[in-house]
């Protein structure tokens, strides 16, 4: 008969090989590696040789950079979505895609289970599954950190090496920097090691080497520069002028924000899981963006419109982080973002200066805003009556002075 055979989440570092080479051994499977490449740069050189190296029968690795732009990350930002008010989601809205990817794969090759490196701790095991359940819920999830056997196997980072030199198996762990990085298109994360610690500055001099996309503010130009970003129904489709793809966009403005020391967040968060978590996070790219989107909405999108989507902002950012992209309800909340970014179209001039993104100008030929209303000096439309305040704030003062007599009473 023949193997099973197991898709698996691959990345080469220490865990997923030390999990691709324990998954062949446990379940006498074919592993197929898959790796995509959402942004990583050079962290992708010499997967694939490593991947057969180490036992994998097949190796993907597949480009989705223009994918992830265009249908994770520009819908994602049309929402205005801001996880506890600080965070971008950059890791949160990959971690769909990749498993949208794995399930592909796994029909493609027949596999009856898909296996992740996620630990028991985090917020990707659940990300990874709940797509799988969503896309593919006759497809088998393995999850070897969440399985006894492999804890009392590995309990330690030395075991996991001493099993890896055992079975020549490359890995730099000597070369190991003391917190784990994940990088993708939009973002990279800092979590783990010395970072546990809430009082550590990550920001001091002698942690600089630790950022990757960006230098540190104080290393920032000290002239400013001035950029301008087109929008199309809530999408940025061009920069200076230039007409750029989403991915494009992502790759200017990360290079844009990152020469200014832009997108840098320190945060403790609350996982889905329970516990409270502290990351440290580059987006320099997802910054402007979100800076310039919001300045495009604020002279195109209607009042009431804007305030009920902004209504839904916590909500939707809850359900990207949890890991709930293909849920129903996530799907709606994109129909009603969608219908509130026809207007969004125009042009806003930013500033960029020094890990700050300096609104410098909005403009649009579907505007909202009147200077003619607006002016504090005569109104040539006579488009509103300053009369008519009056009873306005009358009918609206009404039910507090009721409450305030009930209450004197």
């Amino acid at each position: 008969m023949a193997k099973e055979k197991i898709v698996l989440a691959y990345s080469g570092g220490l865990d997923t090989s030390v999990i691709l080479k324990w998954l062949k051994e446990t379940y006498d499977a074919e592993i197929i590696a898959f790796t995509a490449d959402i942004g990583q740069k050079d962290e992708l050189d010499g997967l694939e040789a490593k991947a057969l190296a180490t036992g994998a029968s097949k190796v993907y690795i597949d480009d989705l950079r223009d994918e992830f732009a265009k249908d994770f990350i520009y819908p994602m930002f049309q929402s205005g979505a801001l996880y506890e008010g600080q965070y971008l989601l950059g890791t949160s809205i990959a971690r769909p895609l990749i498993a949208k990817r794995m399930v592909d794969i796994a029909r493609a090759e027949g596999a009856t289970a898909i296996a992740h490196g996620a630990t028991g701790k985090g917020n990707d095991q659940i990300r990874f599954e709940l797509t799988a359940a969503a896309l593919a819920p006759d497809i088998k999830v393995i999850a070897p950190w969440r399985s006894e056997e492999f804890r009392n196997q590995f309990p330690g980072r030395a075991e996991m090496i001493a099993y890896a030199e055992k079975h020549n198996i490359p890995v730099q762990a000597s070369a190991a920097k003391p917190y784990s990085m994940d990088r993708n298109l939009l973002h990279i994360s800092f979590e783990s090691g010395m970072l546990e610690d809430p009082w550590f500055d990550a920001s001091a001099e002698e942690n600089k080497g630790m950022y990757v996309l960006s230098v540190s503010p104080e290393d920032a130009p000290d002239q400013a520069e001035y950029i301008e970003l087109t929008f199309e129904q809530g999408n940025c489709t061009a920069i200076n002028g230039e007409r750029l793809s989403p991915l494009g966009v992502m790759e200017k403005l990360n290079e844009l924000g990152g020469k200014h020391g832009i997108g840098r967040v320190d945060m403790v968060e609350n996982r889905f899981v329970g516990m409270k978590s502290r990351g440290v996070y580059e987006t320099p790219g997802g910054t402007i963006l979100f800076t310039a989107h919001r300045k495009m909405e604020s002279i195109t999108m209607d009042r009431e419109v804007m305030h009920l989507r902004d209504g839904l902002i916590s909500k939707y950012s809850q359900l990207v982080y949890n890991g709930f992209w293909f849920a129903p309800e996530r799907l709606a909340l994109q129909a009603l973002v969608q219908e509130s970014q026809k207007n969004v179209t125009g042009v806003v001039r930013l500033k960029l200066y020094k890990g700050n993104v300096i609104g410098a100008g909005v403009k649009s030929p579907v505007s909202l805003y009147n200077p003619n209303i607006a002016t504090m000096e005569a109104d040539p439309t006579q488009a509103y009556d300053q009369g008519d305040a009056t009873g306005f704030i009358r009918l609206n003062a009404l039910r507090l002075k009721v409450s305030s007599a009930v209450q004197s009473e």
